[in-house]
């Protein structure tokens, strides 16, 4: 007997638009502290631009071009790049938040810059703007199995074909909810360096240069004007050059 005939199931990608909420109409109470909607729209860009190319390479029979559009790899990519662009505005808005303090107070050139964010502190904001995306990676990490699936579906794999649909709707989901994380986590980055900023607002210069180098110039002259009022002996050397 001849294998049976397997035909391929033509993909369908569905509309993501529905499953991305929030990134497409954001529900704020009030504006984020670092302008953020330009890397939002960005990213939602980015995601509907994925979903249109692969839905013409389905138009195009191009079963590898669909799954690859839409891939893991394509979505993560995507939002690695935003966190990225966030986590450097928000260092740069700390940064200046920290020079403004310091200008205010006249603080030494030298103490403001080494107030300033350290390599490894902008790392660690960049951690933490995108610790919400564990359940995102996972939606990935599930699309990236479905796609497997789905790449030798036949006609007769319905299910498998639903399934691809579902995971990528769900990764919009998650997307989204790894969003609200990320710009939670920018407001708290603002609280995380109040204090910090409130200290360089509360900075004084030390007084014991002041103290070091006035007091003995005060005795000086005071003993002066002591010694030319009469009422301390002039040492010699003095005396001699005073013509006393």
């Amino acid at each position: 007997m001849s294998a049976p005939l397997r035909i391929p199931i033509p993909l369908r990608v569905p509309e993501l638009g529905p499953s991305l909420g929030q990134l497409l109409v954001p529900r704020r109470i009030s504006e984020p502290w670092v302008p953020i909607d330009d890397v939002r729209e960005d990213l939602v860009t980015n995601v509907l631009e994925l979903a249109g190319a692969a839905r013409g390479a389905a138009a195009r029979d191009q079963r590898d071009e669909v799954l690859e559009a839409v891939s893991r790899r394509v979505w993560l990519s995507a939002w690695e790049n935003a966190v990225r662009r966030i986590a450097e505005r928000t260092a740069g808005a700390v940064d200046a938040a920290i020079t403004q303090a310091a200008e205010c107070v006249r603080m030494p050139a030298g103490r403001r810059r080494a107030r300033l964010l350290s390599g490894g502190e902008r790392r660690a904001v960049a951690a933490r703007l995108g610790s919400g995306a564990e359940r995102f990676v996972a939606a990935l990490d599930a699309l990236e199995a479905a796609a497997g699936r789905v790449r030798e579906a036949s006609v007769l794999d319905a299910d498998v074909h639903r399934e691809w649909q579902e995971a990528l709707c769900a990764a919009g989901r998650r997307l989204e909810a790894a969003w609200l994380a990320l710009e939670q986590e920018v407001a708290e980055e603002q609280r995380r360096w109040a204090p910090e900023i409130d200290a360089v607002r509360r900075w004084r210069p030390s007084l014991w240069p002041v103290v070091a180098v006035w007091v003995p110039v005060a005795a000086i002259l005071v003993w002066l004007g002591l010694v030319l009022g009469g009422y301390l002996p002039a040492p010699l050397w003095l005396a001699t050059r005073l013509g006393f």
